[in-house]
């Protein structure tokens, strides 16, 4: 049976996202994911499949994601120094005094995933750090948390210009023959991300409505009424050390933002030469943000943060030398369990570029082009939606079709603009709601939250929002006028709500 370049490549995704719902045990569906998709690559050979699971998938993800580890590892030591601190504890009686409700509490955190729009990664754990002593005070629950998170990172770096993901997908379509550079056409995009804009207003408006549904109803629910916060095994925080202050935690906070932003600079070439001795973006931002290593840059970033927060802890006698030390396994212990699935994520993805699942959606993407013209921004979203969903990467999504967009499209024609912005929304979406996505698996990190219940909860708001999306993407197909297609996204998107919290009020009176 022939399974490469055909529906074949992406069962095994498929077989390891539906075990995981199913199950609520992330390893072990990944893990039979894995085998699944090296059995079909290998032809059901046991040698080659067990030498493409070990060597092209584990140990080839551990060491191409090293420098993601690191990070992680490094961010985790952090968080563990100032909870010993006392600076998280204090930042929630600060927070208790200042944000009154719960609505407070999760807008709070809303913006502040906005603000930190420099990189997905450094975004959930950064936000989840900050704003988990907050939302822990006003009983919100860690999948709302970690929904929160995971609904920021990726929007917001999609249509940040200065961020990896812009850097990413404006390099991407630099070479290509559009008439613009790659940033330009990035820019001209940014007003037709719908998926992006409507998630934001999403979240906006479900919170100030004040119910949710789905899986989430339930973890809300608990939490209101037991202060059961559903997080993830060992999460619980220690005694608050009581000369701890709110300095304590945004000291480091800042540092790690300024260090990390310096080092993926730094990384890109703006001092002066790059890694590889290449000194073409010296003194460009932008230019050194889209040839920077967010692998290399965040933990040149993070070390140094770590340094100076030892330093600074200590030299404030809130901690003591030896106790820091004992932080370090403490942030290694944290971090297992997303490495985990991140290496097995990353090895699943393997096997989806041995079995030649991108060259399943190009032909598909080319047979698209040939009746459904104006459908094609719709039709472009979806595809990117599976293919991120199947695959976990946004980036492998948008590099993939960002060349067939381009190609199908003329360089003159507005649908240029809106197909590029269709793949990179559909792209988010699909990262989004994907289990084996790494952004949803540092939302959980970052939330502390068992990653099951993360993508069970999120999956209804992130579905309704990209349904939202792509009626927008049809109407923008044939309007071609983004203020006119945003508004009635945004009309649609508050009336959906409205007309969901009806039926969730029809079906509590019912229940009562």
């Amino acid at each position: 049976m022939q399974f490469v370049g055909t529906f074949w490549a992406l069962v095994p995704p498929i077989i390891a996202i539906t075990l995981a719902l199913i199950t609520k045990e992330a390893y072990s569906s990944l893990f039979i994911g894995v085998v699944i998709g090296a059995l079909f690559a290998c032809d059901f050979a046991p040698v080659a499949t067990i030498d493409m699971i070990v060597n092209d998938g584990i140990i080839a993800a551990i060491a191409d994601n090293a420098g993601i580890f690191l990070f992680l590892v490094l961010l985790g030591i952090i968080v563990a120094l100032v909870n010993l601190a006392g600076g998280s504890a204090a930042f929630g009686r600060w927070a208790e005094k200042n944000i009154h409700t719960r609505v407070g509490a999760q807008l709070a955190t809303f913006i502040l995933g906005i603000l930190i729009f420099i990189d997905d990664y450094f975004n959930c754990l950064t936000v989840g750090s900050v704003m988990r002593p907050v939302t822990d005070r006003h009983h919100i629950s860690r999948p709302k948390l970690a929904y929160l998170i995971d609904a920021t990172a990726a929007p917001v770096c999609m249509i940040a210009p200065i961020s990896s993901w812009a850097a990413a997908v404006s390099s991407t379509a630099e070479d290509l023959d559009t008439g613009i550079s790659g940033i330009q056409l990035f820019i001209r995009a940014i007003p037709y991300n719908f998926y992006s804009l409507l998630t934001f207003v999403f979240i906006i408006t479900l919170t100030l409505l004040k119910f949710d549904y789905g899986p989430m109803r339930g973890f809300e629910e608990r939490a209101r009424n037991t202060g059961d916060l559903s997080g993830s095994a060992g999460s619980t925080e220690e005694n608050a050390n009581p000369k701890g202050r709110v300095i304590d935690l945004v000291i480091p906070v800042i540092m790690l933002i300024i260090l990390c932003t310096i080092g993926m600079l730094y990384v890109g070439g703006f001092f002066g030469a790059d890694t590889s001795g290449c000194t073409d973006y010296a003194g460009d931002f932008i230019g050194a943000f889209g040839n920077t290593d967010a692998f290399v840059g965040l933990p040149w970033g993070g070390i140094i943060a770590l340094v100076l927060t030892v330093i600074y802890l200590v030299a404030r006698r809130v901690v003591g030398f030896r106790e820091a030390m004992g932080c370090i396994p403490k942030g290694f212990q944290a971090m297992i369990s997303p490495i985990i699935i991140l290496t097995l994520a990353v090895s699943l993805k393997t096997t989806l570029n041995a079995l030649g699942a991108a060259d399943y959606v190009h032909d598909l993407m080319y047979a698209a082009s040939e009746g459904l013209y104006n459908m094609l921004p719709a039709v472009i979203f979806l595809v990117a939606c599976v293919l991120a969903f199947a695959s976990g990467t946004s980036w492998g999504t948008f590099g993939i079709l960002i060349p067939i967009v381009t190609a199908i499209f003329p360089s003159d024609s507005a649908l240029l603009y809106i197909g590029i912005s269709a793949c990179c929304a559909g792209a988010v979406c699909g990262d989004h709601c994907s289990p084996i996505s790494d952004t949803t698996i540092m939302s959980s990190a970052g939330a502390q939250v068992e990653h099951v219940n993360h993508v069970a909860t999120q999956l209804p708001y992130a579905i309704t929002v990209a349904c939202l999306s792509f009626v927008c993407f049809v109407l923008a197909g044939f309007i071609q006028n983004w203020i006119v297609c945003l508004a009635i996204g945004v009309v649609l998107t508050v009336g959906t709500l409205f007309a969901i919290r009806n039926v969730e009020a029809q079906k509590a009176r019912i229940k009562d």
